[in-house]
């Protein structure tokens, strides 16, 4: 960790002693020894920004779940190639997806040793590692409110809060073995995903012998039956129901009451379903984003060359392997059936990597642009982005609900894919003008002020 003190203490005006995570607050406090969130000349720029980007790209991922049906995407997978929505789709997911969460958890993990990080504990008050604890709870509680509240089913403030407290007893850890113990996470849902598949194959197997026999007027054995029936049920739940189609565009295009009947069981599901098969990556990433931090790549302390070197090879293996995940493992598998028959190894398995890469990559290209000083206006407006990222993530579930359930703007299953896609640039507008202007009157985002509140036990001062 001396390296990243060192790194922390440095005297370059741009880079300065760094802040919570997702969006840190800041208060002065009587007691400097006490622990406090950080002032704002004690942030590092190119973290908030590279936190804002991610933020501002996670809508991109997020949209299809807000305004469309899931049985688009089949439609859109199985029509023309040559339209505006399956082009849209190919881009989002051949450069973009996973890889704006990926940033997210990286920069939390980062954010994790940067809390820790000068903060002196005073005799008889609260410690430093409570208060570490106390924030994470309470961003779980944040994550329910985002689930059960706002209503929206995507949320990962809940699963954040419970990674992240797994990570404090590697504070100290060597860098090198942050990044390993990241990579064995991924490695972790790989595996899982490769006992599913192989399951599954085993299931399809039975099915093909099952049928087989029936056309040979040769009775099944139970076990045939039951390999039959299970591969018809999955089989089914893999095609689009119209029955449960209609049902759900019924329930959304509802009032808030009936939607949150609707939505609290599913939900409910989502989040303990997750915490168990979903969140390796999570905290891979955060492990990985840890080690990084400690590195010097998110605090803009690495050289331009390294910084290129990473572009270009975050870039030159990520978009080829991206385009591979989609058009083989996301447009070869719409028939299941015979994707299974074809390959022992699903390209799914290629989801961590390339979004390893690209999140890479990204960054770099993003510190890139910050040294050369083209675009700073627009670096500062996403370091004002990611500085308030708790309060612009919980907002694009409050404005993405609001325009397309049926108690806002009821524009639920209304527009086509591709046109998703101008309500996230919308989003981005009013949030990269919303940011800078709050911040130039408060310290900190409404969000994040409630948060430290709280994690803190007393009132934040808002300027």
């Amino acid at each position: 960790m001396d390296n990243l003190a060192s790194q922390a203490s440095g005297n370059d005006p741009d880079l300065p002693i760094e802040n919570d995570s997702p969006g840190e607050g800041q208060e002065k406090v009587t007691d400097k020894r006490a622990p406090h969130p950080v002032d704002k000349a004690d942030r590092i720029l190119t973290v908030d920004m590279v936190r804002g980007f991610a933020v501002l790209g996670i809508l991109l991922m997020n949209i299809p779940f807000f305004g469309i049906d899931g049985s688009v995407i089949d439609t859109v997978i199985r029509g023309s190639h040559k339209t505006a929505d399956f082009r849209t789709m190919a881009a989002i997911f051949t450069f973009f997806d996973g890889t704006m969460r990926g940033l997210f958890s990286m920069l939390f993990g980062a954010g994790m040793i940067l809390f820790m990080l000068n903060k002196v504990e005073t005799p008889g008050g609260v410690t430093v590692v409570e208060y570490y604890y106390r924030r994470l709870l309470w961003l779980v509680f944040f994550g329910l409110i985002n689930a059960f509240i706002f209503l929206w089913p995507g949320d990962i403030l809940f699963y954040y809060g419970l990674c992240g407290m797994l990570l404090y007893p590697f504070r100290k850890t060597r860098a090198k073995w942050l990044i390993v113990i990241g990579i064995g996470f991924l490695s972790i849902g790989v595996f899982k995903m490769m006992l599913w598949y192989n399951e599954t194959k085993t299931t399809r197997a039975g099915y093909l012998v099952a049928v087989t026999a029936e056309k040979a007027k040769i009775k099944l054995t139970e076990k045939q039956k039951e390999a039959k029936a299970s591969w018809e049920e999955i089989e089914k739940n893999q095609r689009p129901d119209t029955s449960r189609v209609n049902r759900n565009l019924r329930k959304m295009h509802s009032g808030y009451g009936t939607i949150f009947n609707y939505f609290v069981p599913r939900n409910a599901n989502f989040e303990t379903w997750g915490m168990y098969h979903g969140i390796w990556d999570m905290i891979g990433m955060m492990f990985i984003g840890m080690g990084l931090f400690t590195l010097g790549f998110f605090s803009n302390r690495l050289s331009t060359s390294t910084y290129a070197m990473w572009l270009l090879a975050g870039y030159g293996l990520g978009i080829p392997i991206g385009y591979i995940y989609f058009s083989k493992g996301i447009v070869g598998s719409i028939d299941f059936g015979p994707y299974l028959d074809a390959y022992s190894v699903p390209h799914w398995v290629l989801y961590d990597l390339r979004r390893l890469f690209l999140c890479i990559g990204h960054a770099s290209l993003l510190l890139l642009v910050y040294r050369s000083r083209i675009v700073p206006w627009l670096m500062k407006i996403l370091a004002s982005v990611g500085q308030m990222a708790f309060t612009n993530y919980l907002m694009q579930s409050i404005i993405c609900t609001l325009f397309f359930y049926g108690y806002g703007s009821d524009n639920y299953n209304k527009l086509k894919y591709h046109q998703l896609y101008y309500v996230v640039g919308a989003v981005w507008i009013f949030q990269m003008i919303f940011s800078p202007l709050w911040l130039k009157y408060f310290r900190f985002g409404p969000f994040e002020w409630v948060w430290r509140s709280l994690t803190y036990g007393r009132k934040q001062l808002r300027n």
